[in-house]
């Protein structure tokens, strides 16, 4: 059965490079690949290009968390999901509460902000620590934006934190793209104290 499944990507994958190609080659406007089941893939997925935090501290309140994508021009299709999934957030003291309604997207950069998107959605799933955000109107190619989450606080155990984040393109059936991981780093507070002092 697992071999079965495996195939079945390394097909996908083989369609998805060959369409990309003869696209190029042919100067033809690209278009999402649907599959023969309805499924929708980004010909060329978007990008994580950052992650970054306002608060580094343990159990620091009134947190944001920013992911920017870029969806590239030859994406295909609009980006109409984004999912957030915090890894090894089963205990309690790693987990990140945020606060779903309060979230934003727009476009550009965190330091650098332009038109927000609306946001038709937003859901957390407590068995897999998802955040669901869903685009309403999608968002067009050729669009660099920001999605921002509002934490209550901090989580009250240092270390490193990671957010793995998957988009989704328009399409009743659409297929998440994992673009990878946002890092960040939460600090205990007197790791701010020691240096303050140097």
């Amino acid at each position: 059965m697992m071999k079965q499944i495996h195939l079945r990507q390394i097909k996908l994958w083989v369609v998805a490079t060959m369409v990309a190609i003869g696209v190029m080659m042919t100067g033809v406007p690209i278009q999402a690949i649907q599959l023969a089941d309805g499924t929708v893939y980004f010909a060329v997925p978007p990008r994580l290009v950052d992650a970054s935090i306002t608060r580094q501290s343990v159990a620091d309140s009134n947190v944001a968390y920013y992911f920017d994508l870029a969806i590239p021009n030859d994406a295909g299709e609009s980006l109409q999901q984004i999912e957030i999934t915090q890894r090894d957030a089963d205990l309690f003291t790693r987990e990140v509460d945020f606060e779903l309604d309060k979230s934003q997207a727009f476009v550009g950069r965190r330091r650098d902000r332009h038109q927000e998107l609306g946001i038709g959605t937003t859901t957390y799933n407590e068995d897999t620590h998802t955040v669901t955000v869903t685009l309403d109107p999608p968002v067009l190619p050729g669009t660099e934006l920001t999605l921002r989450l509002k934490a209550n606080r901090n989580p009250r155990r240092s270390g490193v934190y990671l957010f793995g984040v998957t988009a989704y393109p328009e399409g009743a059936i659409a297929h998440g793209q994992f673009l990878g991981f946002g890092r960040f780093h939460i600090y205990d507070n007197d790791h701010y104290h020691w240096r303050s002092l140097v």
